[in-house]
């Protein structure tokens, strides 16, 4: 019978040293890692395996990469939310005992994208209601809102009259039961990130969700883009026993 030593790879013992760190205040939030040559000797580790763990926590957005600058620890974010549970974002905004606003930056009925078509099963000619809007928590904008309705299931010169589309909808007639989401980031993108008000460093958590009504129709099609320094999702994972 054959015996394996199966060791665990070096990159993943640096990256838990480095969140241990973290963790325990040795780096703070904000504060800038040593030079690579400098922490790579700290952890006792080739500057290689030092490289792929900081690579793993940039994709995780624990540190940020700040071309020129250095390697830092990112910010805690402000706000952060259970990505299994369906919140509004005004309650998100008053849990943290910040104010929630409103920009409108477009409503009107629209033609779809190949994408509204597919995740709404729109009808060849059907319209979309688009609302296009900017969050914002005491004054600074924390998402940017494109939330598409298919146009057959509101009257007539519907409005938004709510800051929550959620309750919204409930107002003419439309429950949202459940959604369906997946996160993804993207990088700068020069019109949104002008509008979040963020840099080039920065980049942006983007949370498309297709809802569903009591029905299961797709009846609302959301993609927000989040300011990745002041927002972390999570998710709860339970083992089946």
């Amino acid at each position: 019978m054959n015996n394996y030593n199966f060791q665990t790879p070096r990159y993943l013992v640096v990256i838990e040293q480095i969140r241990e760190k973290i963790k325990e205040g040795k780096l703070e939030p904000g504060e800038r890692l040593p030079s690579e040559m400098e922490f790579a000797k700290e952890l006792g580790v080739s500057r290689n395996t030092l490289r792929e763990a900081l690579r793993i926590l940039e994709e995780e957005n624990i540190i940020i990469r700040k071309h020129g600058v250095g390697t830092f620890v990112n910010e805690k974010p402000v706000f952060s939310g259970g990505i299994e549970e369906l919140f509004s974002i005004t309650d998100m905004i008053e849990r943290q005992g910040k104010k929630p606003g409103t920009e409108i930056l477009f409503t009107g009925y629209v033609d779809p994208h190949g994408d509204d078509i597919k995740e709404l099963n729109l009808e060849k000619n059907e319209q979309v209601f688009l609302v296009k809007r900017v969050r914002t928590a005491d004054e600074t904008p924390l998402v940017y809102c494109i939330d598409k309705i298919p146009a057959n299931l509101l009257e007539k010169g519907y409005k938004l009259n709510q800051e929550s589309i959620l309750v919204s909808l409930e107002e003419v007639g439309i429950t949202i039961s459940y959604a369906k989401a997946e996160i993804k980031t993207m990088s700068y993108n020069e019109e949104i990130s002008d509008i979040m008000n963020c840099d080039q460093d920065t980049p942006l958590l983007i949370l498309r969700q297709i809802h569903y009504d009591l029905n299961n129709r797709p009846v609302l099609y959301s993609i927000n883009f989040f300011n990745s320094n002041q927002i972390s999702f999570n998710v709860l994972r339970k083992r089946n026993i």
